[in-house]
């Protein structure tokens, strides 16, 4: 296993769990957001993220750490609700959204393998700064795209943005872990 691999999936255990912990304390009160309601929680996420970052003030408490881990899980549970739209009889328990976390964060990794690849780490070169900013301007680009009904030219949907999040936060936490 790569450095990167053995970094990224021990970042994606630590999310894992606190979905899995959040999924007893909360059950999966998470489905009856649509889509479009997990994209504005991942835009106040972002946000925040970046007013500390440019302020150096954080008045809540909530570590950069947490928002960032908090990013990756709002970003599979929206993967969840595109694939597998819910209403308010919902049936879906605990289990089956543990099994379907492991299922997208398999494709994030793969994906992350892919394009780690094709790129050559740049990632490793970049700034936490840049990698909020780049969450950001994929969270406007799914506003778009949710806006337009989910029809594009040529651009990818906002799956494709979602797991791009994903991953640019799982890098961002391996960034803060060597601070």
């Amino acid at each position: 296993m790569t450095q990167t691999q053995l970094e990224y999936t021990n970042v994606m255990t630590i999310c894992r769990e606190i979905f899995e912990k959040k999924s007893l304390d909360y059950g999966l009160s998470w489905r009856i957001l649509r889509p479009s309601s997990l994209t504005d929680q991942l835009f106040i996420k972002a946000q925040r993220i970046r007013t500390i970052q440019q302020t150096g003030k954080n008045l809540v408490g909530e570590s950069l750490e947490d928002a960032f881990q908090g990013i990756v899980n709002y970003c599979i549970m929206a993967i969840i609700q595109v694939r597998n739209p819910a209403d308010f009889q919902d049936s879906m328990q605990a289990q089956d959204a543990i099994v379907l976390y492991d299922e997208i964060a398999d494709e994030a990794k793969s994906l992350m393998e892919r394009k780690n690849h094709d790129y050559g780490e740049a990632w490793r070169d970049m700034r936490v700064s840049s990698l909020t900013d780049l969450i950001l301007s994929k969270i406007m680009r799914i506003k778009q795209i949710e806006d337009n009904r989910g029809e594009t030219h040529v651009s990818e949907g906002v799956q494709g943005n979602y797991f791009d999040m994903l991953n640019y936060s799982v890098f961002a936490l391996i960034h803060l872990q060597k601070c």
